[in-house]
């Protein structure tokens, strides 16, 4: 029940006396309130970045402050995503070597697009921290390096030879596959990465706002009438709307952890 009322705060504090505004982009540009005039100046998506990662330092070191051989019930708690990225992402698609070795930064980046992500329904935030192109773009930035510092690292004679002209190819057919080959590797990845994780959290931001913004135009605004139905028929509808957000605040977590560890593999490939 808190969700939805905190999530109506913003909206309806826009909206003009006795009419509906629905969301907008401006949502996701909001007003310095901290700091304005200097390099240090934080609006409210900024703050929420900063209390992400300050949950997720107290986390990892209250968390894993007293480690014992046979972990107790706590302990198991906190292990669990732990082993989740070791098990399921790092291990399972670079194999237990290349695995632990990006595991810190695999780890890194699962946590914090879990933590951003999921303040898109936590009450009084209700924002996701990725929803701002910014983050995203930053992650990817480093993915990209990473994939090519892999890739040069284990194969510095043939990785960028081989990724833009792949063995077995007629050489007349080089002069359409290449391009493509560059584009597709070295532009379109970090593209895609950005654009997949901001698009998902900003569209999701944007439904939960519309939603529990309408609710209170009809419960609150339009008084007590046939239109009440309506205000009902989209409380559910962001209520459903809200569990559903928190699946996909951990589903693009993995998913762009996933692709990174597969990025690493294909740089890391023989073939190369």
């Amino acid at each position: 029940m808190l969700n939805p009322l905190a999530a109506t705060l913003l909206p309806v504090l826009a909206a003009e006396e006795g009419g509906f505004e629905p969301p907008s982009i401006d949502e996701f540009f909001p007003p310095i309130v901290l700091f304005e005039g200097t390099p240090f100046a934080l609006n409210r998506i900024m703050i929420i970045r900063l209390i992400v990662l300050v949950a997720i330092v107290l986390f990892v070191l209250i968390g894993t402050r007293r480690l014992k051989v046979v972990p107790s019930r706590g302990q198991s708690i906190v292990e669990l995503p732990f082993l989740f990225v070791r098990n399921n992402i790092a291990e399972d698609i670079l194999g237990h070597r290349d695995g632990q070795r990006f595991l810190p930064l695999l780890t890194t980046i699962f946590f914090t697009l879990l933590g951003m992500n999921i303040t898109g329904v936590i009450p009084l935030l209700n924002i996701a921290g990725s929803s701002v192109i910014g983050l995203a773009i930053t992650l990817a930035v480093i993915v990209w390096f990473v994939f090519i510092y892999a890739g040069l690292r284990k194969h510095p004679g043939t990785f960028l030879r081989n990724s833009l002209f792949p063995p077995g190819v007629p050489w007349p057919l080089y002069l359409i596959v290449t391009p493509i080959e560059f584009v597709s590797t070295f532009i379109l990845r970090p593209i895609t990465l950005t654009l997949r994780l901001t698009m998902n959290m900003l569209v999701g931001h944007l439904l939960l706002v519309l939603f529990f913004s309408a609710t209170w135009y009809f419960f609150f605004q339009q008084g007590p009438n046939l239109f009440t139905v309506f205000g009902a028929a989209t409380f559910v509808l962001g209520f459903g709307f809200t569990l559903f957000e928190i699946f996909v605040a951990a589903l693009q977590a993995y998913i762009f952890t996933l692709l990174t560890a597969v990025y690493i593999q294909l740089a890391l490939a023989e073939e190369h």
